[in-house]
């Protein structure tokens, strides 16, 4: 595997060795239950407030604004939900965009079938959500905006900050971010983007699976959807995850340290790749301007993105279609879809998606083995 070529970091990263050793040390060392009265469970109480600083500080938020969580998946169902059930007196109308995450658009319909109206707004052909056609959709009951700052199959990077100065507008409307594929690589500020809720999960940005964070700014409530020991303040029951939230702390603090010293060098290698697939007849979705530095998505016509997947793979080069978490429906994206990208083009769809430790070297062989694959495959096709 010393030749392999991981292109694929927007579906999960390899942890840091360093976020290994502080899983695996704290697991031996602090194995207590943080409810626990005795010493053992006081010690990793400790290290989980220290844990939640270390977190807020990288987030410039306060350390009680944090609520963690398993991922993204259960971040994204506990803003909208617990957002959705604490305010239904006020009102039962949401909006979201139509290019948002499963996690996102499935919570979604869970609440239309609660009596819930959500209005999914259109995206245009860069895949970004209109701020105007927010201010539109607006009515008396709406009670949250949802709209991910990065989008995970093409990269685009929604105007999260003019969405939040709409919003300031509308204080009885909460504004609901994911930011599962921006934090790391695309800086968000919460405060200044009036954020109310933001989504985190440790393993885009090299910590491990099975934990992230709810941003909840101070003074919005939300029903919590898992009931118990009433862990993280009310909000998520459930024993902490010790080990994985030191650990998603130590991954963020690195992550954000490579991004002040290698964005530039991502970024140069997500030109040469844009340039290069161009250059062969390829039609690339990632928008040029207003998008991530690690997400590249294409289209290799009359190619099928599953066969080209694997094709991939037999050379030890890996990358993905859609989302992993549609990757196996068969489906072609719906984001590309919402974009207005034919089925065609959709259902040859390929994304890339880099990460620090990528080099232009992979990149150079990644262009050499698809000059030789796509001519193979459309033979074999025809």
């Amino acid at each position: 595997m010393l030749n392999m070529i991981y292109f694929d970091n927007s579906a999960t990263t390899k942890p840091y060795k360093e976020v290994l050793e502080t899983f695996v040390k704290v697991n031996e060392r602090f194995f207590g239950n943080p409810s626990s009265l005795h010493q053992h469970g006081m010690q990793a109480e400790r290290l989980i407030l220290e844990s939640r600083k270390q977190l807020a500080d990288q987030l410039n938020v306060k350390p009680d604004e944090i609520v963690f969580t398993s991922g993204g998946t259960e971040s994204n169902n506990l803003a909208i939900k617990g957002a959705a059930l604490y305010y239904k007196n006020r009102g039962k109308h949401i909006l979201a965009a139509s290019s948002e995450h499963p996690s996102v658009i499935n919570a979604c319909k869970q609440l239309e079938g609660l009596g819930y109206r959500v209005d999914y707004l259109p995206v245009d052909a860069k895949g970004r959500v209109s701020v105007q056609d927010i201010k539109t959709a607006l009515t008396d009951e709406t009670i949250l905006v949802t709209v991910m700052h990065v989008n995970n199959e093409v990269g685009t990077i929604q105007p999260i900050k003019e969405i939040g100065q709409l919003l300031k507008k509308y204080p009885k409307v909460l504004f609901h971010v994911d930011d599962v594929q921006g934090r790391g690589k695309v800086p968000l500020d919460l405060k200044e983007c009036h954020v109310d809720l933001c989504s985190i999960s440790a393993h885009k940005f090299h910590g491990l699976k099975g934990t992230g964070l709810l941003y909840k700014k101070s003074g919005v409530e939300i029903s919590p959807l898992l009931s118990g020991g009433n862990q993280e303040s009310n909000l998520r029951s459930g024993t902490e995850n010790t080990g994985g939230i030191a650990a998603m702390a130590k991954a963020l603090r690195i992550s954000e340290e490579r991004r002040i010293h290698s964005i530039d060098e991502m970024k140069e290698i997500q030109q040469y790749l844009r340039s290069n697939l161009t250059n062969q007849g390829n039609v690339v979705h990632t928008p040029d301007t207003d998008c991530a530095p690690h997400i590249l998505n294409f289209s290799v016509p009359g190619v099928k993105g599953e066969v080209l997947v694997h094709a991939l793979e037999e050379r030890d080069i890996y990358v993905s279609t859609t989302s992993a978490c549609s990757s196996k429906q068969n489906k072609p994206s719906t984001v590309l879809m919402a974009m207005g990208i034919s089925l065609e083009e959709a259902s040859s769809s390929i994304r890339l998606s880099l990460t620090y430790e990528n080099t232009i070297d992979e990149a150079q062989m990644f262009i050499h083995h698809i000059k030789e694959v796509v001519p193979k495959i459309t033979k074999v096709q025809r």
